[in-house]
């Protein structure tokens, strides 16, 4: 029979959080609010001393991208925790805005971090069409329904109504890291025109805190007695058949494109 032995003081205890991949809707092994929100509640949960955020993300969708900030926030401020993002090969566009959600944020000398933009891609397929006497044929109840139709020459009114829409997505992600970086940001001219910056650089203009790595900078902090409890994300054993595993494919290839965008 085990005994209680009062007055045992116990270690300083960091919960652990992996955020990696891009950031979308897909849920597989990429970063979406629905996939960590059991991660971050658990974390959290944990009676922490603080919560420590793993982040290797080129970015991706900025509505999950603010839907996880958001539960990092609301989860630090109920539980009371302070929040570290530790930025790994990258933390850029939607990943930055998961490092801002944090109270420090800490670097490796060759991290890459910014890229405070937004961006939308798309290819154009009707000269194409014409070639191969394909008439596309498109019906709708709305002038803006087909906004962008690939398969139909660009026009100038729609480049007009989705530079608005990436404008105003924009203004939303500056907004945010200014209410979380504060006067910690350098007065510099381009640091939300999407740029880049590596280790200490990014020091220098405020995107980050100080170069370090998370087990020595946790001892550093809660002392050398400290203990690490990890929360990752569970990939699946066994890959996924016919269409799923298409998808699965597919996101993978688009996560290494938006990682080769920062040559990683």
């Amino acid at each position: 029979m085990r005994r209680w032995i009062p007055f045992i003081k116990k270690h300083p205890q960091v919960a652990v959080v992996r955020l990696q991949g891009a950031i979308g809707t897909s849920g597989r092994g990429g970063l979406s609010d629905r996939s960590v929100a059991g991660l971050l509640e658990k974390a959290f949960g944990s009676k922490p001393a603080a919560v420590a955020l793993e982040i290797n993300s080129p970015g991706g969708s900025p509505v999950q991208s603010a839907l996880i900030g958001a539960r990092i926030r609301r989860l630090a401020e109920e539980k009371d925790v302070p929040v570290y993002a530790f930025v790994e090969d990258v933390a850029a566009s939607g990943g930055y805005w998961l490092a801002s959600a944090a109270d420090e944020i800490i670097a490796d000398s060759c991290s890459i971090l910014g890229s405070i933009g937004v961006i939308s891609a798309g290819f154009g397929a009707h000269v194409f069409l014409q070639r191969q006497g394909i008439e596309r044929r498109v019906h709708t109840a709305g002038k803006s329904k087909s906004m962008l139709d690939p398969f139909k020459p660009e026009n100038e009114e729609d480049v007009a109504r989705l530079n608005r829409l990436l404008g105003q997505l924009h203004e939303q992600f500056i907004g945010h890291v200014r209410d979380r970086r504060g006067e910690k940001l350098a007065d510099n001219p381009d640091l939300f025109t999407g740029e880049v910056w590596i280790g200490q650089s990014a020091i220098e203009v405020g995107l980050a805190d100080e170069i370090g790595h998370l087990v020595p900078v946790m001892k550093d902090r809660f002392g050398g007695k400290v203990q690490f409890r990890r929360f990752e994300q569970r990939r699946p054993l066994l890959p996924r058949l016919g269409v799923q595993a298409m998808q699965g494919a597919m996101s993978e290839i688009e996560e290494r494109a938006l990682f080769a965008r920062f040559g990683l």
